[in-house]
């Protein structure tokens, strides 16, 4: 929250909690009864839940990824962790979709001769809306951004924002109401402008939300991923398309790089930072991080995949228990399984730091059913390759967590301990501590 709050901070359907989804229920219902009744169907308005849908699923994808990258270290930008208030302050970051189905669903309503029947393609109006983005929606967002950053309004509203030093992708939508009401109104110009044309699509429309989604997930994902070489063959893309890293320097310098996602305008007015460069190739350069501690666990039923960090916030933290809903996800949960047991391979789940320390939780991708007798040699083996790789990673401490220390599986980690000491390539390296509940084994390795 800011530290200031002003009028219409608070979203309208915050007292509901997890049953905001509650308010979509007659715009559904009503979908359902047109597409049961009418005989011209409208593609358009038939695509609003699932094109809603589609956007929760793709910014989970990028939050699931971004906490992926970031753990292991390689190519992340700011070197701090997300801390828990961070998470609780971002986990209603779905709210702007909620809103933006709103829009659309009174849209409909209230202007039938311009949002009804839209053609599949038009190309003069996927241009329109592409120029009126990059000249009035960005220039507009430019100067809207620097007023933001006035005392007035940045303790009222857009401190909020900035509360978040490290981004995630979904720190992009983590506003108040107000300052989000404004930033739809921005993007809805080219939109409506497309429309009241007749130059509109189906494509036009729900094509610019996704790049709207997709830029501002980029934006905020904390590890650089755009090849040197594409700014070398196509140099103009520098005052296009901004990178995470030149975001990223907005969030921890404040006063620098204020555009949405053309950096022309921080160009044109001078208010790019002069670190951009540098900091975007020291972000490529950067190696994964070399783990001090390794804790090594696995998972626990089918629905714990969920319950990692990579996963889902709003059960992550929470207890683990069973959830109903968690049933209609059998697919993706079933993808998984089979992902994990045919390419298998132990995973940094987890990073955290304590003083100079650098502490890792690596996941050993098997469930607790799979570790039974039959399954026991194969199970060794990934632990087996996990130690190997934290030893050849730098680690110092290594410790098993849940049933990977069973004493019937590997003796408390003794197994390890006399299995290492074979391999002649290692035994001139670092000095391991395997760690368990219960004793701690020293291998000279």
């Amino acid at each position: 929250m800011a530290s200031q709050p002003g009028i219409l901070t608070d979203w309208p359907w915050k007292s509901l909690g997890s049953f905001k989804y509650a308010v979509l229920a007659p715009w559904v219902v009503h979908t359902i009864y047109s597409l049961t009744t009418s005989h011209e169907r409208d593609l358009a308005y038939c695509l609003i839940l699932p094109i809603l849908m589609a956007r929760l699923v793709h910014n989970q994808i990028w939050i699931s990824v971004s906490r992926h990258l970031t753990a292991q270290g390689k190519n992340r930008i700011v070197d701090r962790g997300l801390e828990f208030s961070q998470v609780d302050r971002e986990s209603n970051w779905d709210d702007s979709i909620l809103l933006t189905g709103h829009i659309m669903y009174i849209a409909y309503i209230t202007l039938p001769e311009v949002v009804r029947h839209l053609p599949l393609w038009r190309t003069d109006g996927v241009i329109l809306i592409a120029l009126l983005h990059a000249g009035p929606v960005e220039f507009l967002y430019y100067w809207f951004h620097r007023a933001l950053h006035h005392r007035f309004l940045y303790s009222r509203y857009h401190s909020h924002h900035h509360s978040s030093i490290v981004t995630q992708p979904i720190t992009a939508v983590a506003h108040p109401f107000a300052e989000v009401l404004a930033y739809v109104t921005l993007f809805a110009i080219p939109q409506f402008a497309a429309l009241f044309t007749k130059t509109a699509s189906v494509a036009s429309v729900y094509g610019y939300l996704f790049y709207i989604d997709f830029m501002n997930n980029l934006g905020h994902c904390n590890f650089e991923f755009f090849p040197k070489k594409l700014f070398s063959i196509f140099p103009f893309l520098k005052y296009i398309a901004y990178t995470p890293s030149f975001h990223s320097l907005h969030h921890t310098k404040f006063r620098t790089n204020y555009s949405l996602f053309m950096p022309m305008y921080d160009f044109i007015y001078g208010t790019e930072d002069q670190s951009s460069d540098e900091t975007y190739e020291t972000a490529l350069k950067r190696p994964k991080d070399t783990p001090d501690v390794v804790h090594l666990t696995h998972l626990t039923t089918a629905d714990s995949i969920y319950h990692l960090p990579s996963g889902l916030a709003s059960l992550a933290s929470n207890p683990q228990t069973p959830k109903w809903y968690l049933c209609l996800m059998w697919p993706f949960t079933f993808g998984f399984i089979a992902m994990a047991w045919i390419f298998g391979r132990t995973f940094v789940s987890e990073r955290n730091s304590f003083k100079s320390l650098n502490l890792q939780s690596w996941v050993v991708p098997r469930f607790t059913k799979q570790y039974l007798k039959g399954q026991r040699t194969a199970v060794n083996e990934l632990i087996e390759e996990a130690i190997l790789d934290a030893e050849l990673s730098g680690a110092k401490v290594l410790s098993l967590g849940l049933l990977n220390q069973e004493e019937e599986l590997n003796a408390y980690g003794q197994l390890y301990t006399y299995k290492l000491l074979e391999f002649e390539d290692i035994k001139d390296g670092n000095n391991t501590f395997i760690i368990n509940s219960n004793t701690i084994h020293h291998s000279q390795l």
